[in-house]
């Protein structure tokens, strides 16, 4: 297999002879990889397969269901590992890393409210893309709920990078930098609505102990 002869800037430049040389097998054990919790660049080489299957180097519905079956199967070894293993190193290491038993008891409560539309929106976050299967796990939800999940945003991942590698074609460089602008920008709103939202916890809580004290009670967990 050749690349192809646009040129590729820079990350996909450099994963183009692992997929010249192991194409499909690549693409699955990247993407594989990047979906619990090993940090390697699985969304570059999706990309990359898809501007190859573009010019008719790959087959681009090869790409995507190879894709979305590794990303589900990844997460997946995730969620096993953290559900198995995950409570564990949490109750013997957490202290270390300032995971207390209070916080992963509120990390709980947040996972089985909001859990689903983090393991479906995960994968569009670095980071979150290679740990969210890892969390849910260690936090206990249920398998019947995280796997419908995991598939949504396993295909949701797969279609979006898919197609736009696919479509970016000859303009793939400047395509590339303005979605990798794009998604830090994701990135950052990603972040200031999660810390809005620990900091409205964090308040709420505060006026209930408030409270709890002038009453004489004693703070009960927040039901609403």
């Amino acid at each position: 297999m050749s690349a192809p002869t646009t040129p590729l800037p820079g990350a996909l430049a450099g994963l183009a002879p692992l997929l010249d040389h192991y194409g499909y097998l690549a693409v699955a054990l990247l993407v594989l990889l990047d979906n619990c919790a090993i940090p390697v660049p699985g969304q570059t080489i999706l990309v990359l397969a898809s501007v190859y299957a573009g010019t008719g180097h790959l087959s681009f519905t090869a790409v995507l269901l190879i894709a979305a079956c590794a990303a589900t199967l990844g997460n997946s070894l995730g969620y096993l590992i953290g559900r198995t293993g995950g409570r564990a190193f949490v109750h013997r290491w957490g202290r270390y890393v300032l995971l207390t038993p209070a916080r992963m008891e509120r990390a709980d409560g947040f996972f089985e409210r909001h859990g689903g539309k983090v393991v479906a929106v995960a994968r569009f976050v670095d980071v979150l893309r290679q740990t969210n299967g890892l969390i849910a796990g260690t936090t206990g939800m249920p398998w019947r709920r995280f796997l419908p999940f995991n598939v949504l945003g396993a295909v949701l991942w797969t279609g979006v990078w898919g197609t736009f590698g696919y479509l970016a074609g000859a303009n793939i460089g400047s395509v590339y930098r303005t979605a990798i602008r794009y998604q830090v920008w994701f990135a950052i709103g990603l972040g200031l609505l999660v810390a809005a939202f620990l900091l409205r916890q964090v308040l709420r809580y505060r006026r209930r102990r408030r409270k709890d004290a002038g009453t004489g009670e004693p703070p009960g967990p927040d039901t609403r």
